[in-house]
Formats: structure tokens, sequence, C-alpha cells
């Protein structure tokens, strides 16, 4: 096993969670920047309407395609006649940032720590997401809850067009980071999208167990165990997995 020269990470379940989500919450801060509603629609239908629209778009999800979220809000407001004094940008963050508010109960345990030792001892980090929302918004949001990470990258689903376990958002996160696959590991928790696609792109995958009062995820019956994988529950297991390897 060579010496990882970088370690990327999944972001939901992984890096952070998002408890005590609520979208009406998110709808109601962004109407806070209606300018124009000229068919008096509130944030309740508007929510409702949301919620309809990704069920109606799943099966994408289900065949490998993302729902790029921000041209949904596009398509959700001038659909219905709503105009904003702030760019869709700024409302993907603003809904999104409150949906799910940002506190410590999202960060996982032990993270800041490991991601300060990986740097101290030179490993290069990124992130590589299935996420509807923007790389953009998903960065400003692991800035503002891990403030001193040093992830080089952060990559997402939505601005892609494909979700892991494809390959082709593996390598693209290799071809961002410059190097060959058996230099990067992966760490997620996801058994098929992120230890699957990991290995299947020719990189180690960790496979991440860990979990606190209020993740939504779901842990799997076996952690997987499969050749050139590993699994932690604890974050501070990643360093010791690292040097027990002789790297």
């Amino acid at each position: 096993m060579d010496k990882p020269e970088m370690i990327l990470f999944d972001y939901g379940g992984t890096l952070l969670c998002e408890p005590d989500w609520d979208n009406l919450r998110g709808e109601r801060a962004v109407f806070e920047h209606v300018v124009s509603n000229p068919q008096g629609h509130t944030p309740e239908a508007l929510s409702a309407w949301e919620q309809a629209y990704i069920r109606s778009r799943w099966f994408l999800r289900d065949h490998g395609v993302e729902l790029p979220l921000k041209s949904m809000l596009r398509l959700k407001y001038e659909l219905h006649g709503i105009r904003l004094d702030i760019s869709y940008e700024e409302a993907e963050f603003l809904l999104w940032s409150n949906s799910s508010l940002m506190s410590e109960k999202c960060v996982y345990p032990h993270i800041r720590q490991v991601l300060a030792r990986l740097h101290e001892k030179g490993i290069r980090t990124g992130v590589v997401s299935n996420l509807g929302w923007s790389g953009g918004s998903l960065k400003k949001r692991i800035d503002a809850l891990l403030p001193d990470n040093h992830f080089e990258f952060v990559l997402t689903s939505s601005d892609y067009g494909v979700r892991k376990p494809d390959v082709r958002l593996f390598r693209v996160a290799l071809a961002r980071a410059g190097l060959p696959p058996e230099k990067v590991w992966y760490c997620g928790n996801d058994e098929v999208k992120d230890v699957g696609g990991a290995k299947a792109a020719g990189m180690f995958a960790v496979h991440y167990l860990g979990h606190m009062e209020g993740d939504r995820k779901e842990l799997p019956l076996e952690p997987a165990c499969l050749p050139g994988t590993a699994a932690i529950t604890d974050w501070l297991e990643l360093p010791e997995l690292i040097d027990q390897m002789g790297v």
C-alpha cells in the first residue's frame, strides 16, 4: 500500500450531518427576500411544491443523474411569478443553511482533530459528494462548520450531472488532484456509492461507520471489508489505520 498523498471525503454522513431538517424554515428565510409576489403565494405552498417536484424527479437519482437544486429554485420562483432581491446562488445557500441550521450538532466527533493531523502529516484533502446543492454552497457550509479545513477542492454531483458510484466523478477528483488512484484514499459512509465507487476508480476505500444523536443516516448491518477497503467507527482510527499500514 502506497502512502496516501491525498485523502478525499464524502460530505453527508461522513464529515457533517443535517439534524433537525425543516424545509419550511428554509423557505421562510428565502421569502424575506421576495420583492414581487403578484399571486400571493405563501412559503408553505412553495415548500410543498418543492417537495412534490423533488419526489417526482427522484427516479433520476436512482439512475445516476443528479438534479441541481439551484435550477429547481429558478423554476420554482419564476414559475410562480416570484422575484427575489438576491441571486439564486445566495437563495440556494440561504434555503439550505436555514433548513438545516449550522451548529455543533452537525459535526462528527473528532473530524476536526483528524483533519488537522492529516494536514500536519502533509496529506492533502478534498471533498467529493453526492449532493443536489452546488459545490459553492457546500464549500460555504464546510468552511462555516470546519473553518480550519485545508480542502483543496469541494466537488458535488450537481455540478457534473452524475452521481457516485459513477467512476467519472472520482476521476474528475483525481484529475483535479493530479494524482493516480493508488496515491489517493476515499472515506465515505455508503457501502455502494462511496466504497464501491472509490474501489472501481482504483482508490483505497475507508468505510466510515460513525454515528451520533440526530444523525439521519442508516448504518449497514455489517461494514464493507472487501480487499482494498477498511472500516472505522471513529475518525481517530484513520491516522492509526495509516500508521498500521506502514505508510
